[in-house]
């Protein structure tokens, strides 16, 4: 039983045998125990006496204790209030002395009251005559023992006796370091307590104690200093319950959790937390991370019992090689080794598994692993950092075919600390509305005016710098932020929109979005609820989506309904990066595309490849002939843009227009 949570029990199981009034209050000083010899004398129920001004008090009192409260509960000596006037509960006013005592418990102050009383005899100078007082009511619930001032035992209570296998009279003058386990971990344990218990402070913890005959058991166990008013300590109390029952449960609970049933390693969710000790304790080490090839199509050749005898197998392997080493398994075919040992001993268990190959029924399995190697702190500073590190070398290592043990280079992980720095500042970003947007202004072939503008999100970061969209969008789609920005993309276009509109600058303006975001249900309310807060018209609103998006929203009913919707009040849908994604083009014709986008990576040659050359012109006239405007992205040279022109091209956009600018610097271009 822990006195944190059962304070009140304990209260009255241990001092309402005390042949005087007390009461206990918590940090603020409303009474919280009230004594039944407190009652008893001075007529008030513990209900009475409960809130900020308990009626036992005169408002000198009061005042004297509120001025005093700061001392007593960070003193540890009793602090003596005499003389003081308390009213029973018929108002009869009572003179006499009140000792205050704070016991700090679980990081929660607490006040001990003792009142005096001239219905009794004064017992401070005997502490056995409190001993016989307090044995009445703990010997019934609780192991109880008592100890002098320099840990021998002066008495235990027959609870104490039966469980510890001691007989009253063996016990007396034994020291409390006998009750544990002989080994230095457990001796300063008992130090721990005796020293805390010597400084006038209360232990509270689980133990591990020892009987008589060497058996183990566990409890939780109070010790308690017991002081006379002057401070001098009388003895020490120790109350116990035993739960060596609960412990074997928490100790097999921990055993399912910590090690892998089927192979007897350490299990990955042990794993974090040894990884996570070698950091805390700045320890040097390699996280190495093994996988087995093809193991699934092994599994189809095996029966479930000879999968079983495969991964055992590879186990011995792996523990007769890495002997000195902490071995894991992370995963049903994966497996961690914590080492210090160097590169290329690693990188030898390849070597090993070929020397010493697993024999099934007689047969040879072809067994062949793939791994990755990340170095603490050289290359990665935490556990998920770590994982993540070679579970993306482990992949490049399989697409290339796999039986190889290999690790990133420096610039690869500066690429991940760079990602992972991004994921851990981009939510900071958003909540702080730290992006900001530019425009990349759309010209018109045919009229040579500003017609549209595409909306960019930019991001200046003050640990990172400039973070480019390029790392930006893949990272929000994976951490699910994409949602976010689109979001604030949405609100900045209608908002800038409508001022352009307000300015008489009607210019349509695009922003991309995902199809993360469609699968909203709700997605075309809140457009429109977007274009209503800012009063923007939807023909002024272009959504540029891509191939992936497109072959994906074809295949879901609600994403086109909803797309089908949005254009119907106007808005403006585009096909982004046109002629890089999927072959596909049956999303031509079920999705409401307005406007086609070439990608910049044909623009970019065209003037130097006449085969580029015709392939460009083939992607204007497919789009005009399914009567949709095309516009070609990343023109830089007027040379570009002239043969364009002449391609029948609607549009084009690039460093030659402009570069991406901010607002005020559009609204200069267009008048």
């Amino acid at each position: 039983m822990y006195l944190k949570d059962e304070l009140l029990d304990l209260s009255n199981s241990v001092f309402s045998h005390l042949p005087f009034p007390t009461f206990m209050t918590n940090k603020d000083g409303h009474i919280i125990w009230w004594s039944t010899e407190a009652e008893n004398q001075y007529g008030y129920r513990l209900e009475d006496v409960q809130g900020p001004r308990a009626p036992l008090f005169n408002e000198h009192t009061y005042g004297h204790l509120a001025a005093n409260w700061e001392s007593i509960l960070h003193q540890d000596e009793p602090i003596r209030f005499s003389p003081v006037v308390l009213y029973s509960k018929d108002r009869n006013p009572i003179k006499t002395s009140i000792v205050a005592k704070s016991i700090l418990l679980n990081d929660d102050y607490y006040v001990f009251f003792q009142i005096e009383s001239n219905t009794i005899q004064d017992t401070e100078s005997s502490s056995f005559s409190e001993l016989q007082l307090l044995k009445k009511g703990l010997s019934k619930s609780f192991m109880v023992a008592y100890l002098d001032k320099e840990g021998l035992i002066l008495h235990a209570n027959e609870l104490f006796l039966k469980r510890s296998n001691w007989t009253p009279k063996r016990i007396v003058g034994k020291t409390f370091w006998q009750l544990f386990p002989n080994s230095s971990h457990h001796i300063a344990i008992a130090d721990k307590i005796i020293n805390t218990l010597q400084k006038g402070q209360v232990f509270q913890g689980t133990v591990e104690k020892i009987t008589k005959d060497g058996v183990t058991y566990w409890v939780n166990m109070i010790a308690l200093p017991i002081t006379d008013t002057e401070n001098h300590t009388l003895y020490h109390l120790l109350l116990e319950e035993e739960i060596t029952e609960k412990k074997l449960i928490q100790t097999r609970l921990e055993q399912i959790a910590y090690v892998d049933t089927e192979t007897g390693l350490m299990s990955r969710h042990r794993l974090e937390e040894i990884v996570n000790e070698h950091i805390q304790n700045d320890k040097y080490f390699s996280f190495v991370f093994i996988s087995i090839d093809q193991f699934y199509t092994l599994k189809e050749i095996f029966n479930d019992q000879t999968e079983s005898q495969l991964l055992n197998e590879f186990t011995k392997r792996l523990k007769i090689y890495f002997e000195e080493s902490i071995i894991a398994r992370a995963g049903r075919d994966e497996f961690a080794v914590i080492t210090t040992l160097g590169e290329w001993y690693v990188q030898g268990f390849i070597q090993y598994l070929k020397q010493n190959p697993i024999y099934l029924d007689n047969k040879v399995v072809p067994i062949t692993v793939s791994g990755a190697i990340t170095r603490y702190p050289e290359d990665q500073q935490t556990y998920l950092h770590l994982l993540k590190a070679t579970d993306t070398k482990i992949q490049q290592v399989k697409l290339e075919g796999g039986g190889m043990i290999a690790n990133l280079s420096p610039s690869d992980h500066h690429k991940l600390t760079r990602r992972a720095q991004i994921e851990k500042r981009l939510l900071e970003a958003l909540n702080q509305h730290d992006l900001h947007v530019l425009y990349l202004p759309q010209k018109d072939v045919l009229t040579n005016q500003i017609t549209a503008v595409e909306a960019l999100v930019r991001w200046d970061d003050d640990v990172l710098g400039i973070v480019s969209p390029e790392e930006l969008i893949p990272i929000a789609e994976e951490t699910g932020l994409i949602n976010k920005i689109g979001s604030f993309m949405l609100e900045k276009v209608c908002e800038q929109a409508a001022i352009w509109q307000q300015k008489g600058l009607p210019i349509k303006v695009s922003f991309n979005s995902s199809i993360r975001e469609f699968r909203d249900k709700n997605m075309v309310k809140t457009i429109r609820n977007m274009l209503d807060k800012y009063n923007c018209s939807p023909k002024l609103l272009q959504i540029e989506f891509t191939e992936k998006f497109a072959l994906e929203a074809e295949a879901e009913k609600s994403i086109i309904g909803q797309m089908q919707t949005l254009q119907k009040d106007g808005v403006v849908f585009v096909l982004d990066d046109f002629g890089t994604g999927y072959a596909s083009l049956r999303y031509l014709q079920l999705l409401p595309i307005s406007k086609l986008k070439i990608d910049k990576s044909f623009v970019s040659s065209i003037m130097q490849q006449e085969r580029l050359q015709k392939l460009v012109q083939g992607l204007i006239q497919f789009g005009q002939s399914l009567d949709v405007d095309v516009v070609a992205e990343g023109v830089e040279t007027e040379e570009q843009f002239a043969l364009l022109k002449q391609m029948g091209c609607d549009a084009v956009q690039g460093y030659y227009i402009s570069r991406p600018i901010p607002a005020e610097e559009v609204e200069a271009l267009l008048r």
